[in-house]
Formats: C-alpha cells, sequence, structure tokens
C-alpha cells in the first residue's frame, strides 16, 4: 500500500468546488485503468492525497485490457487518436502493432508511478485548458510513504487523509466533505465504501478511530484547540489522545518513508542501509498501537 501525495506551485489554493470534483472523478478513472484499488483520498484547494492498494502482478487479459482503456479515453483526443475499438481489433487479430500496443500499455498497469504521472498530466491538461492558462500546476513530483497491510496501519493512514477537511477548518465532521472518500462512502459510493472495506468491513471502528473511542477522548477533543495540542506536543513533548493528534499536521504520515509495525519498517529500511544501518523510529505524540516510520523525523513533527 502507498500514502501518495502532491501540492499546487507554490501551495496555491487552485481548486474550487469545480475543480475538486473534477480531481476526484479523475482518481477513481486513473486509479481503475491502473488497476490499482483506492482505499481512501482527500482532494483539497491546494493538494491532494490517496491511500492505494498496488497489486503484486499484473494478469490481464485482452477484454480487459479493453475496458480499461475505453475508461481513461472513452472518446478519441488530440493526444491519443486510437479508438478502444481499433485496439480491440489489433488485438483480436494478433497483429504486430497490437502487440506493441498491449506491452506499452501493460506498462502502465499496476504501476503508482505511472498511476500519479497520468492522473496529474490529465488534470493539468484540463485544469489548464479550462482556465486559458499554461505552465506547470504541480511543485514536485509526488510524495508517498510506504504502508504495510496491517489494518490497522492502514486504518490510521486513511483517517488522517479522511480529517484532512476537518485540519483545514472547513468542516466539523468528514462526513460533510464531499470530496474524500469517508464522505463519498457514507452517501453511497459504491467504490468508496469497497475501498475503505479494507480497513473496516462495515466503517463502524474506522468511525471510532476517526471520532475517537469513548467519551472521555470525544470530551477532551471538543475542549482542546488544534494549537494547543501542537504545543503540547511540540513543546512539552506530550501525548494527547489519537483523535486530538489525527487532528494536526504530522510529518509522519508525508515524510516517513515507511510506516507499519516496527519489524515491517526495519525490514523496508534496511534493503536500502548502504553503508549506514537504517532502523524503524517508533512513533511518538499519542499511542499509535505500536507503528513506527522509517525515518527521524524531528523539526516541526506536528503543526
Amino acid at each position: 500500500y502507498y500514502h501518495v501525495m502532491s501540492r499546487t506551485v507554490n501551495g496555491e489554493a487552485l481548486f474550487g468546488d469545480r475543480e475538486r470534483e473534477v480531481l476526484r472523478k479523475m482518481i477513481w478513472q486513473v486509479a481503475d485503468f491502473s488497476g490499482i484499488r483506492v482505499v481512501t483520498y482527500a482532494v483539497m484547494k491546494n493538494h491532494f492525497h490517496v491511500l492505494v492498494e498496488v497489486p503484486a502482478e499484473v494478469s490481464i487479459s485482452d477484454e480487459e485490457l479493453v475496458r480499461r482503456y475505453r475508461r481513461l479515453y472513452p472518446k478519441p483526443t488530440p493526444w491519443n487518436p486510437m479508438r478502444a475499438e481499433v485496439l480491440e481489433g489489433h488485438l483480436r487479430d494478433h497483429t504486430l502493432e497490437g502487440m506493441d500496443l498491449r506491452k506499452s500499455l501493460l506498462r502502465r498497469m499496476g504501476d503508482v508511478s505511472w498511476m500519479m504521472k497520468t492522473l496529474k498530466q490529465r488534470f493539468t491538461l484540463w485544469f489548464n485548458r479550462s482556465r486559458d492558462r499554461f505552465g506547470p500546476l504541480w511543485c514536485e513530483r509526488f510524495k508517498s510513504v510506504l504502508v504495510e497491510g496491517d489494518r490497522w496501519a492502514l486504518r490510521t493512514v486513511a483517517a488522517y487523509i479522511d480529517l484532512n477537511a476537518v485540519r483545514a477548518g472547513l468542516v466539523e465532521d468528514p462526513k460533510d466533505y464531499r470530496f474524500c472518500g469517508y464522505a463519498e462512502a457514507i452517501g453511497g459510493g459504491r467504490m468508496a465504501r469497497a475501498g475503505l472495506s479494507v480497513v473496516d468491513k462495515d466503517l463502524a471502528g474506522y468511525r471510532q478511530t476517526l471520532y475517537g473511542a469513548g467519551a472521555g477522548e470525544k470530551d477532551e477533543k471538543k475542549s482542546i484547540s488544534r494549537e494547543e495540542a501542537v504545543r503540547v506536543l511540540e513543546e512539552e513533548k506530550g501525548k494527547l489522545p489519537l483523535s486530538v493528534v489525527l487532528r494536526c499536521r504530522v510529518r509522519y504520515f508525508t515524510d516517513g518513508m515507511v510506516l507499519g509495525s516496527p519489524s515491517f519498517v526495519e525490514e523496508q529500511v534496511q534493503q536500502d542501509a548502504g553503508k549506514r544501518p537504517k532502523r524503524a523510529h517508533v512513533m511518538t505524540g499519542t499511542d499509535w498501537g505500536g507503528l513506527a516510520v522509517g525515518t527521524g523525523l524531528r523539526a516541526k513533527l506536528f503543526r
């Protein structure tokens, strides 16, 4: 699993409701083409987050390849003029062009880098045309954190993503923010519900992670501001309930490199240890349920 995110140039708040809705739809469209499962997402005014499951192996029939191609290219475009029916004919007749097309398309499947590249390019083309604008839209390639396929690790990362609008002060409840996976799932979105079923089959346990389990945590969440929470976490090096900390910006989720159990993180970072041995770093600030990350973040961990 990967938590991937990208921000606009200079962090400019360029996306209104229309832009966020188009990007939301493109996330589902490009992920379906790529054969990548969206667990949840959040589209904000100047950035977006997606938690995805990338398949270990890619085995695709010609019929499925045509379906995915048609999903991404329902109509010919100046940069991709070939109709799905033409691709279907090449694959059916086993032409040399069809074999080359199949190889080319398969290289884009099951690859989070290709998914993000395709998504950002398509949205940039649409955005620039709609604004009579030109030039880059995104400030960087994208950030990514490898996440262990453990239900608690996935639930924690998903909750952090779905609480983006709460942290930004746009809503008090993530179910009221239409551009995130949780709100789409609560609204009956089939794909969004299927995605979040990875972390909780009926969303009841997930809601506890979002809102805090038990009245005590809920009462404390209401009585402490985010500014006060950051002060306790940063200056006093204290601990707060998980539901409170998730309402702060936490760099573990964006810069931690790898997130999961200490044994999982250790295994991943040792693969790229180089001359200097690397180790897992246990997450601080709350009871993270034993989670660790692959980098020892120090400055401005909570914001």
